[in-house]
């Protein structure tokens, strides 16, 4: 079996994801009281990629079909709401 290519990077607060160009497959995404919000954008002030909303006081997986999304520049967290953590998993 080929090994994969797939890495992780969490973050607790808005801000880049410091991890460059990236292709994201999937995220994890724990939710405190209230219901949460993300927005992903392709590096700071950059165009939405991911606008994504949850549940209340859960720990959602998002699988992103096909290939996942690519982002060109740095992926950056610039809406949390009610978010405790987010996990990118990015090749």
């Amino acid at each position: 079996m080929a090994g994969s290519d797939l890495k992780a990077k969490r973050v607790t607060t808005t801000g880049a994801f410091g991890v460059g160009r990236a292709r994201v497959r999937q995220l994890q995404v724990t939710v405190g009281a209230g219901t949460g919000r993300v927005t992903l954008t392709d590096g700071d002030g950059g165009e939405t990629v991911l606008d994504l909303d949850f549940a209340a006081s859960d720990t959602h997986s998002v699988n992103i079909p096909a290939e996942g999304v690519l982002f060109t520049k740095d992926p950056f967290l610039s809406a949390a709401t009610n978010v405790d953590a987010v996990t990118l998993f990015y090749a």
